[in-house]
């Protein structure tokens, strides 16, 4: 443990599984306390108790689903009320739904939106006030190859990707010399649950879950851009399986 963020607190969505959950357990790694949001209480307070004896870190858990629009300011007034200031928020949640264009679900595709880019949207513009204050902080989205990338039956999800990674793009742009730092990881698929419905093994043309990356590497590139000196600002990291 090199102890990196000790004492310090990171926030991130999605976190009961997944990238979300391997990104918590490499923050407690490095000392972060964390506050752990997902649909799931259960699966958060499962993870939460089992870092707090194994790191010996504060975890806070709050039961969030980011497709309600006042989610995101209730979990800043939660933050808030704690006397918490994250010095970390990663906006990790995400909504996947394959479709082609003319027969998707209208609510499907707004899901998409609201869950990957409104969500995300809603949580920085609630938290990046104090980090501005403060001149340190620092916003990591998680994108996708779909942010860059277009593939078949992915309209809602790469329209949200990619006004993902343009807001990023302008927070970057905005950013720049107040001390708070933004990073893009835009991986490429990930072995996580949102594949489970889709089945891509029994799929022609789509990456076996084998060949996927794990959720650990994507936690990793996450990692090595936050612990970067505080004048190092690492703007986009693409993942991709070697």
């Amino acid at each position: 443990m090199t102890e990196h963020w000790r004492g310090r607190w990171a926030l991130v969505t999605g976190a009961s599984a997944g990238i979300g959950r391997a990104l918590a357990e490499q923050l407690a790694a490095e000392g972060a306390n964390l506050f752990l949001t997902a649909r799931r209480l259960d699966r958060l307070n499962e993870i939460a108790d089992w870092l707090r004896m194994q790191r010996g870190i504060e975890v806070e858990t709050l039961a969030a689903d980011l497709i309600e629009p006042g989610a995101p300011n209730e979990i800043y007034k939660r933050t808030e009320a704690s006397g918490i200031h994250p010095s970390l928020l990663v906006n990790n949640a995400g909504s996947f739904k394959l479709a082609t264009a003319d027969t998707a679900d209208p609510r499907d595709f707004a899901r998409a939106i609201d869950v990957n880019l409104v969500a995300p949207f809603r949580l920085v513009r609630a938290f990046l006030p104090d980090m501005r204050a403060r001149k340190r902080g620092h916003l990591v989205s998680i994108g996708s190859i779909a942010d860059h990338v277009a593939f078949p039956e992915n309209s809602a999800y790469a329209a949200s990707k990619f006004g993902l990674r343009g807001l990023h793009e302008v927070l970057r742009t905005e950013l720049i010399g107040s001390g708070v730092r933004t990073t893009l990881v835009s991986p490429g698929p990930v072995d996580t649950a949102l594949w489970d419905e889709i089945n891509p093994d029994e799929r022609p043309g789509f990456t076996p879950r084998a060949s996927m990356l794990g959720p650990d590497a994507v936690a990793a590139a996450v990692m090595f851009a936050v612990t970067q000196p505080a004048d190092v600002n690492i703007d986009e990291i693409r993942v991709s399986r070697a």
